[in-house]
């Protein structure tokens, strides 16, 4: 397939980037870190990561896989993760003692609000609650965790999955669930 920036494009990936950034703002109220959701994403908007987003939009998952097919990786995604603390990438250091450290409470809150954004916004009314799970089996083999980070993540899905976010996307609940997981004994 040929990728090219094409004005629908152009709108269309504007549209997608909107939406998520809203789901992810109205997730992040319910956790307590509307400020962040707020500020979530900007980066999107800078000429690296948009241009490439449209270049490489197609509306069922992100542009940067294709970039990446394309390409063997993507100026956009290096440029995000590097700027975004509530990707785990953002906080791998292979040269460190600790090469995955312990990640914030309030960058782990926004995590989740994105992850499950991302899923809303890319299955659209197919998006379930168990989606999010579903998604995390796939991929959570590659994710470069602390360990307590990555059964953190893994229990809050399986509780959305059995829940419903409702539930579980509550700041005093996933502190609890944080500190649970994150204090040494």
């Amino acid at each position: 397939m040929k990728y090219k920036i094409t004005v629908r494009n152009f709108f269309k990936h504007l549209h997608v980037v909107n939406k998520h950034r809203w789901k992810v703002f109205c997730l992040c109220c319910k956790v307590g870190i509307p400020l962040q959701g707020l500020r979530h994403d900007l980066s999107k908007y800078s000429p690296v990561e948009f241009w490439e987003g449209v270049k490489y939009f197609q509306g069922e998952y992100s542009p940067i896989n294709n970039c990446k097919k394309e390409n063997g990786y993507s100026n956009a995604w290096l440029h995000h993760k590097g700027r975004n603390k509530h990707h785990y990438e953002y906080w791998y250091d292979y040269a460190a003692p600790t090469v995955t450290p312990i990640i914030p409470f309030k960058y782990m809150l926004e995590m989740i609000c994105d992850n499950l954004a991302a899923g809303m916004t890319y299955q659209g009314k197919d998006w379930t609650k168990e989606y999010q799970l579903t998604y995390w089996n796939k991929v959570k083999g590659k994710a470069k965790l602390h360990p307590a980070m990555y059964n953190l993540l893994e229990r809050v899905y399986q509780e959305i999955s059995k829940q419903g976010i409702k539930p579980v996307l509550k700041r005093k609940y996933l502190k609890e669930l944080y500190d649970e997981y994150t204090t040494k004994k």
